[in-house]
């Protein structure tokens, strides 16, 4: 099977397989509105192996185009729009792309600053799609790639690299996940997190398609406006990222999540207050899972109907593996700390065109994943920290989730971050970024380290906090700890 035939299995072409703006779109619209894209990319001269940018905001195009162009026999490449122009430049080149599909009102504020031929630029909107549905030509079957799609992450240091997905790895991290989730066709998803990010397109697109179920598609994340969409469209299964969650625990009434049987939160650690708070509040099981891109994204998550623990990132998905190995590559026993190792046909093939980096990853089968973590005795699995996050405070080491979860149990504080800070004395200090919730105006470091000194050793409180009005994220709601290394005052 390929990814653009992934509906194939459960195919109901009356039932919607997206909706939109209140429009719904059946599986048998969808696909017809899929081939023409195929033909439109084979007129337009698209070859098999072809690179096409696809730069939009969430959008039924958003789907036709992706699927279009990997039908035609192309390789897709979702850019985050939140790029500034020059890096959205380097991918372009870097990945040799023959042609760039962007969002009329992207186009618009790009075209400038990214100067391109007419024939290489193609303005995704409502009048394409309904050009495209003209077309009278017929598709011709190509010579797929086992690329279907690569996906540039932001690397620790340098420029980003392009981590090559195949068809097989999506597929089955898609039906790896729905087995393990237990959801099925009358399921209703709502994609409000960017399709260009690995994690919603294989959780909230593939996966209500590979099941025959429904996609709801928002342009964007609105707490109230949300709750509106979860009641009118009878949304049955939401996909966040914490700090989405801490938003709609704040704004949401309780019935606005009537309809939903199932929450799951990903992209960063979900500290178990929110848990334990989400659950009490709208009695829907919220359950934390792991991934990254070089896998497609998902490996892990906690059972929906087995134990759930605050804190865990669950259990390995059927037909992965996941081992906590030393710098050796040892696998270690349950309850010690090392870096996760992932297997499973889910890995990505490598790094496009970086031999040399991709060997730094993938070694013995498995993919080095840069986090560190532990197992228990059950199988259930923990992240202890990003391996470039840890802070080294006098030859000790300090965890900036463990930190974090600690300061999110003061009243004050809505949402922190952790990072390590220059010291000539203990070589990094602690310094805590925070946000407070409504009524309260401040935090002092001296009120901070009061609250945290039977929950913490004096090496992990914070030697420095400061109070901002938000914390810097990126366009998944994740919080950019680059952003705040760089911002520093020491204060």
């Amino acid at each position: 099977m390929y990814l653009h035939e992934i509906f194939k299995n459960n195919f109901r072409p009356e039932h919607p397989a997206l909706s939109y703006r209140g429009r719904k779109v059946t599986y048998r619209e969808m696909a017809k509105i899929i081939e023409k894209y195929a033909v439109f990319w084979q007129q337009k001269g698209l070859k098999p192996g072809d690179k096409v940018l696809l730069v939009s905001g969430n959008s039924p195009e958003f789907v036709y185009t992706y699927f279009g162009v990997v039908k035609a026999g192309g390789i897709i490449i979702p850019v985050n729009m939140g790029l500034a122009p020059e890096e959205i430049r380097y991918i372009f080149g870097d990945a040799q792309a023959r042609f760039v599909a962007i969002q009329e009102k992207i186009w618009l504020t790009l075209k400038e600053r990214f100067p391109l031929p007419e024939e290489m630029v193609i303005v995704l909107n409502e009048a394409l799609t309904s050009e495209i549905m003209n077309l009278e030509a017929k598709f011709i079957e190509p010579t797929y790639n086992d690329v279907c799609t690569i996906l540039y992450t932001s690397g620790t240091t340098g420029f980003p690299k392009g981590a090559m997905l195949t068809h097989e790895n999506l597929i089955f991290d898609t039906d790896s996940v729905t087995r393990f989730a237990e959801v099925d066709e009358n399921d209703n998803y709502l994609a409000v997190l960017p399709l260009f990010h690995s994690f919603a397109w294989t959780a909230c697109l593939l996966a209500p398609l590979y099941t025959g179920a429904t996609c709801t598609i928002e342009d964007g994340f609105n707490p109230r406006e949300i709750g509106k969409v979860l009641v009118a469209e009878k949304i049955t299964i939401f996909l966040g990222v914490p700090s989405m969650f801490i938003y709609l625990l704040e704004y949401l009434p309780r019935e606005a999540f009537n309809s939903v049987h199932l929450a799951v939160s990903g992209g960063s650690s979900l500290p178990p207050q929110f848990f334990y708070a989400f659950e009490e509040k709208f009695g829907v099981p919220l359950v934390e899972g792991y991934g990254l891109t070089e896998a497609s994204p998902i490996v892990t998550l906690n059972p929906r109907r087995g134990p759930r623990i605050p804190g865990s990132i669950g259990k390995v998905l059927p037909g992965m593996e996941v081992k906590i190995v030393d710098e050796n590559l040892n696998e270690l026993p349950p309850g010690e700390v090392g870096e996760l190792m992932v297997f499973g046909k889910n890995v990505m093939k490598g790094y496009y065109n970086k031999p040399e980096e991709t060997a730094k990853v993938l070694v013995n089968g498995g993919l080095l994943t840069g986090d560190l973590g532990k197992k228990d005795e059950q199988g259930y699995l923990y992240i202890v920290d990003r391996k470039k996050d840890l802070i080294i405070v006098s030859g000790f080491n300090v965890y900036p989730t463990e930190v974090e979860r600690a300061i999110l149990d003061h009243p004050a504080v809505r949402e922190v971050a952790v990072v390590g800070v220059p010291d000539g004395v203990r070589g990094e200090a602690v310094k805590a970024f925070i946000t407070l919730k409504e009524g309260y105006n401040s935090l002092t470091r001296k009120e901070l380290s009061e609250f945290l000194r039977d929950k913490l050793a004096a090496y992990k409180i914070p030697r420095y906090v400061e109070v901002l009005p938000e914390l810097p994220k990126n366009a998944t709601g994740k919080i950019m700890k680059k952003v705040l290394r760089g911002e520093n005052t020491n204060k």
